[in-house]
């Protein structure tokens, strides 16, 4: 019999306007599905017990329309969010459509272009904090190059840096309660672009004026397409105190930014990392940036999106039962899980070095230890496919 994977407001889940309003173009083919309005978009998200919901600005406001027109788009969004219980979870900009952006935002080389990207910031965040949204998410999806010749990256990441500081002091000027979080890419659709996995985003940081109100929103496929492991990426950013916020997808490695329905295709990839958010204390929300298949109708989206949630929750439980499994806990044990939380030396001190130092140590007996890794991932497969 199925399972009943039914959401609660305390999962948090959230979806982009861009995410299910997708018609599924691509560059080879045009819209294949109807316009799903904003108010329309919503309300079916709150139907299958979504908690939240994220905008670009030009995905709620109409580029270059009047501020009358602007102001209207916003209101009536307010007012479908108030109707169906939904929250503003994250906003965004973007800096990646209009041709102006054909050499960067931040990074391009034209000062007035840079200036206008900062200014339509600006904008959005007045909007974003007006939404109570307490994420602003940045995606440099222009920010790059196709020659190292066009660019010298030294002085783009000074450009980009100063862009962040700026935003960032804008945002404390205005006494906001607001969180950027950076989004890497490797590629896609500049030939490389900056900060383009979460070890870069996490060393940028550091060189911020503002680090402590700056993490990473790290993607699911973005890291997969660099050949990555997304889950260690997740994993440093949780022990840096920088996971502000994720987007769960799916990607196959080696090829361009798919944003398959999370959990389509990397299941032992998805079983970790599920369990790592749900075992790690991360509150913030699960945000599913994926897109139905090309193939499907405007019902296809709505089923996209239940699957997107269904398969959360199913590696959700397969993780709690893998947890509580009494065989799982002889493995770690004799894997040794547990001891690597345990301190190696401690801080350094002249006796602990001195100590250290005199130790002696039976290499060969040490060498000769096996952890028994292949048994306890055996364990972990049978639990995903159900046959523990």
């Amino acid at each position: 019999m199925a399972k009943d994977f039914t959401p609660r407001p305390e999962d948090r889940f959230s979806f982009g306007l861009w995410t299910v309003g997708n018609r599924g173009r691509d560059p080879f083919g045009d819209a294949v599905r109807r316009t799903i309005e904003v108010p329309e978009m919503l309300k079916g998200l709150a139907d299958i017990g979504v908690y939240g919901v994220s905008f670009h600005d030009d995905d709620l406001m109409t580029f270059g329309a009047s501020e009358s027109v602007r102001r209207g788009e916003v209101e009536l969004f307010k007012k479908t969010l108030d109707e169906t219980g939904l929250v503003c979870t994250m906003a965004t900009t973007n800096l990646f459509f209009h041709p102006i952006f054909k050499d960067g935002a931040f990074t391009s080389n034209d000062r007035d272009v840079r200036r206008y990207a900062i200014q339509k910031v600006m904008r959005n965040i007045d909007v974003a904090a007006e939404l109570g949204a307490p994420t602003y998410v940045f995606w440099g999806g222009r920010e790059g190059v196709e020659s190292a010749a066009a660019k010298d990256t030294r002085d783009a990441l000074a450009r980009y840096a100063e862009a962040i500081d700026f935003l960032a002091g804008y945002v404390k000027d205005k006494g906001y309660s607001m969180r950027f979080a950076l989004e890497p890419k490797p590629n896609e659709p500049r030939g490389d672009i900056f900060l383009p996995t979460v070890g870069h985003a996490l060393a940028f940081i550091e060189k911020l004026e503002h680090r402590e109100m700056v993490g990473v929103n790290p993607e699911v496929a973005h890291e997969t397409m660099s050949g990555l492991s997304f889950y260690q990426g997740v994993a440093q950013a949780i022990w840096q105190d920088k996971l502000f916020h994720i987007d769960l997808n799916d990607q196959r490695p080696g090829r361009f930014d798919q944003d398959f329905r999370f959990g389509s295709e990397g299941l032992k990839d998805h079983f970790f990392l599920v369990r790592l958010l749900e075992n790690s204390g991360y509150s913030g929300v699960k945000h599913f940036d994926a897109h139905a298949y090309r193939t499907e109708d405007v019902d296809g989206v709505w089923d996209f999106a239940r699957g997107c949630i269904r398969n959360y929750l199913a590696f959700a439980e397969k993780a709690r039962e893998f947890d509580a499994d009494p065989r799982v806990a002889a493995a770690m044990s004799y894997t040794g899980v547990a001891d690597l939380a345990e301190p190696t030396i401690g801080s350094f001190s002249k006796e602990a070095a001195a100590g250290l130092l005199a130790e002696s140590f039976d290499v060969e007996a040490l060498a000769q230890r096996g952890y028994g890794i292949e048994a306890l991932d055996q364990l972990a497969v049978d639990h995903i496919l159900g046959i523990a």
